[in-house]
Formats: C-alpha cells, sequence, structure tokens
C-alpha cells in the first residue's frame, strides 16, 4: 500500500458516520479476535461514552488505523488511557501506528494536559511504547490469553521526532 501521509481525526462517537464506525470495528474485530486468536467481545460499552474519542485515518476509502483515546477516571482513575490501537494488515511496517500514536498522544495532551497517560500493551511492543516515551510499570499479565504490561507516560510530554 501507499506510504503517503495519513490526515488523522478524532471524533467522539455520536460524530462517527455509520461507515467510520464499521471500518473500525472490522478492523479491530480482524486483528484483535481473527489475527491473534482471541475470542472476545471487543464491543465493551466505553466506545460510547462521553470522553472517549476515536483516532482513525484513511488512505482513499481504507481505513489505515484506528485506537481510542479515554479520559482519566473512565479506564484508570487518574490517568488517561489510549487503548484498541490497531493497524491494518495492508499498512504495517510503514510507521503508520507510530505517526498515529503521535497524533493521538498530541490529542491527551490537548485534552487532559495535566494527566499520565496510561496503557496496557502488549508485551512484545514495549520497545515501540518506549519510543513514545512510555515507561513500564508492572510485570507481565495476561489480557485475553496475550502478555501484557502496564505502561505510563508523562503528562504533556511531545514527542520529538
Amino acid at each position: 500500500m501507499s506510504s503517503e501521509s495519513i490526515a488523522w481525526q478524532i471524533q467522539p462517537f455520536s460524530s462517527l458516520t455509520a461507515r467510520q464506525l464499521h471500518d473500525m470495528l472490522k478492523v479491530r474485530s480482524d486483528v484483535f479476535v481473527v489475527e491473534q486468536n482471541c475470542v472476545y467481545s471487543d464491543i465493551d460499552g466505553l466506545d460510547v461514552l462521553p470522553g472517549v474519542f476515536h483516532v482513525f485515518g484513511y488512505a482513499g476509502e481504507q481505513l489505515v488505523g484506528t485506537c481510542r483515546i479515554l479520559a482519566p477516571g473512565l479506564v484508570y482513575e487518574q490517568c488517561s488511557a489510549i487503548g484498541r490501537v490497531v493497524i491494518d494488515e495492508a499498512f504495517r511496517g510503514q510507521k503508520k501506528a507510530y505517526e498515529m500514536m503521535k497524533f493521538a498522544l498530541q490529542q491527551t495532551n490537548d485534552l487532559w494536559p495535566n494527566s499520565i497517560c496510561k496503557i496496557s500493551a502488549q508485551e512484545h511492543l514495549q520497545n515501540f511504547y518506549q519510543s513514545l516515551g512510555f515507561s513500564t510499570c508492572s510485570d507481565m499479565y495476561l489480557e485475553d490469553g496475550i502478555p501484557h504490561v502496564s505502561m505510563t507516560r508523562p503528562a504533556g510530554l511531545v514527542v520529538q521526532k
């Protein structure tokens, strides 16, 4: 696929089109349920809550990737959160995940400038998240049968790259 620059967007659930929602849920299901062979219900009720925003970008008509950012108190008591981070298989290896996360982190800084950001990261992606300023803050644990670690990032940290 093209290595063109993606115009990343952010929207609350109420502003998503039916097509955008479909595309996000499809890529999340394709990756988290099918590719990772992890049977679970991706629709967890968080997507629709006030204080949850969806980050996504398209190359033409194809969704490149998506994640969601969540206000402090929704998942972690004092921290904002980023979750459901996924890049469509056709766009991997092009640094799209880094671009999307950089955009998502800027949004968390803008929305909640005094909030630490916390994630539940797949263990094998620790180096990727460390390159974005996250530090591991837990031992490994299993989430849906996949090794994960908790990671945090200081409030207001700007990614320079």
